[in-house]
């Protein structure tokens, strides 16, 4: 049974490595688009489409880079009382917390969807001058969502087998 676990624990932390060392570069878009929008309204025209193309490049890199941040254990805990618990303790704690975060980013997963199910079927576009489409950016957190709870699912099958003293 831990060997199917530790197959499944092995490649989706795989895919959350590589899509998060490849978002990690986003923060260049960013500072490109940016700086384009600051030359642009100094010396040109300003462009309608960079602050919202800068918004839409944030929203990617830090959704598709939450997997491999909490890959990392990289994320945000009460350090006061978790460092000083043994890994023992931390693993119980940890999978009894998991299951909050796992029903959150299932309700966030299925509004997603539906919003992004919308935004096809209507063409929504955004309320901005430049009106682009909503759906890629809607895409890109669904997926980013669905990642950080596979990601979710693999720290829950880490944290049972470190209980259980079974090495993944």
């Amino acid at each position: 049974m831990f060997t199917v676990l530790s197959r499944y624990v092995t490649f989706v932390e795989a895919v959350n490595y590589r899509l998060g060392r490849i978002a990690m570069y986003g923060i260049f878009v960013m500072v490109g688009v940016l700086l384009w929008s600051s030359v642009s309204k100094t010396f040109f025209l300003p462009s309608l489409w960079t602050l919202e193309t800068a918004q839409f490049a944030m929203v990617a890199y830090y959704i598709l880079g939450g997997p491999y941040s909490m890959q990392l254990g990289a994320n945000v805990r009460m350090d006061l009382f978790y460092s000083p618990w043994s890994d023992r303790k931390k693993a119980w704690v940890d999978t009894i917390t998991v299951f909050f975060l796992i029903f959150y980013l299932g309700t966030l997963l299925w509004g997603g969807w539906e919003s992004t199910a919308y935004a096809f079927k209507y063409g929504e576009r955004s309320a901005t001058a430049w009106r682009p489409y909503m759906w890629p950016i809607k895409v890109i957190m669904c997926t980013g969502i669905f990642l950080m709870l596979l990601q979710a699912t693999c720290e829950l099958i880490k944290d049972i087998a470190k209980i259980r003293g079974v090495k993944l």
